[in-house]
């Protein structure tokens, strides 16, 4: 059963006429009073609405810009310790892998067969010596004789030849005592240079025997490690780009070593050889580098990554290298006008380090690079800006001028 709807007054309207007219009323208002306020207050409800980014000035500094390298340590000087003589070593000296020094005894052989050669030479020298006294004796008295012409004119020159060949003997006798000497003080073999000697190839009792261009028995060997070598090869683009960027005084290139565990180049060293020829097969060519060493921590055969300045310091502007941005092949960053407004920057960089990232071109020292708040930054509209401190930024505060080189790893 339905209701008859009752009949409605003439000028009423429903009930959600009326509120929706109202907040239509409300809201009119509001944008009056709004649009009629004071100028501050509008421009503080504008601001309000801008996007914060945070900015930071380019860093300044010298810098020295640096190649890669990669290379191992190798001893500045290695002796393989051979006896000079022969014979039966009685003694070792030395504890394996120890440091030794200069003319410190390593091996001891047996002597007595050397003693008794030396004894014997000795022997011969005392009868060479013997034998030209009596020779000058000998003609001291014959020449006495020559002016009473009682001894004849050959006699006086035979006693001259004795006495002639008498010194010759003596002078090679003299000659075997010094050789025989020399093998008996070669049988105490000793340390030709100071540096960290291995182990022992060779126990007490055993022969060893001499020989030349290293047929003797290996006894040990002994490495020099302060100075040590850095070796490297560098190909032929980084030699002529480090030939051309020297000094004339090219031995005195600086270099700097890091190892495999170290975040910092922390081993500092001498550019003082380079080869005399680059090779055709691989296209590069040796170079070493001389580094000092007094602790002996570095040892021949480590492997190091090294870095060689390319030129001299030069001021250069550095920013962090979150702010770099690409562009399909452009690289850029945000910057803000003194009018707030959000610019394009396009720049060319350079070599990252502790990162930050050189900036070789399109940047100036008064421009507020965006380095926080990038995705609210569009270019053309207004932003508000704060500043970021320099030294919060990664790396800013550091004051190391060295820069790595190498290809730059962009930020995308």
């Amino acid at each position: 059963m339905t209701h008859p709807r009752p009949p409605s007054r003439p000028g009423t309207k429903p009930v959600f006429l009326r509120a929706a007219l109202l907040a239509a009323g409300l809201a009119t208002a509001t944008a009056c009073a709004l649009f009629l306020l004071p100028g501050k207050k509008s421009l503080a409800v504008s601001a309000a609405a801008l996007p914060m980014v945070s900015v930071a000035l380019p860093v300044q500094r010298t810098v020295i810009e640096w190649d890669d390298y990669v290379g191992r340590f190798e001893a500045s000087r290695r002796v393989e310790v051979r006896p000079r003589v022969s014979g039966q070593i009685v003694g070792v000296h030395f504890k394996d892998g120890e440091i030794v020094q200069q003319g410190q005894l390593l091996f001891s052989i047996d002597p007595r067969p050397y003693q008794a050669a030396y004894a014997e030479a000795q022997a011969g020298l005392a009868s060479a010596t013997s034998e030209l006294a009596l020779a000058r004796a000998d003609l001291a008295r014959a020449q006495r004789l020559v002016g009473d012409s009682a001894i004849s004119k050959s006699d006086i020159d035979q006693l001259q030849a004795r006495v002639r060949t008498g010194t010759a003997n003596v002078a090679g006798a003299q000659a075997r005592v010094a050789l025989k000497s020399l093998e008996l003080e070669f049988t105490e073999v000793r340390s030709p240079i100071t540096g960290r000697v291995s182990d022992r190839r060779v126990d007490p009792g055993n022969l060893v025997m001499s020989g030349e261009a290293g047929n003797g028995t290996r006894l040990t060997t002994i490495n020099a490690l302060d100075p040590i070598y850095f070796t490297f090869d560098a190909s032929e683009a980084l030699y002529l780009k480090a030939i051309r960027a020297q000094e004339p005084n090219a031995a005195q290139t600086q270099v700097e070593v890091r190892l495999q565990d170290e975040p910092d180049y922390s081993w500092r060293g001498k550019l003082d050889f380079t080869d005399n020829g680059i090779d055709p097969r691989s296209g590069t060519i040796r170079m070493r580098a001389v580094i000092e060493n007094p602790k002996l921590f570095l040892t021949p055969g480590l492997f190091g990554n090294m870095r060689l300045a390319s030129g001299a310091g030069a001021p250069a502007l550095l920013i962090p290298d979150s702010a770099v941005q690409i562009d399909q092949t452009r690289k850029t960053v945000l910057t803000v006008s003194a009018e707030g407004t959000v610019l394009v920057r396009a720049i060319e960089l350079g070599p990252l380090v502790d990162g930050l990232r050189i900036v070789r071109a399109g940047l100036a020292a008064d421009d507020r690079v965006i380095v926080g708040g990038q995705q609210h930054a569009i270019a053309g509209t207004k932003v508000q800006t704060k500043p970021e401190p320099a030294a919060s930024q990664s790396g800013m505060g550091n004051s190391n001028p060295l820069i790595s080189g190498g290809e730059p790893a962009f930020a995308s």
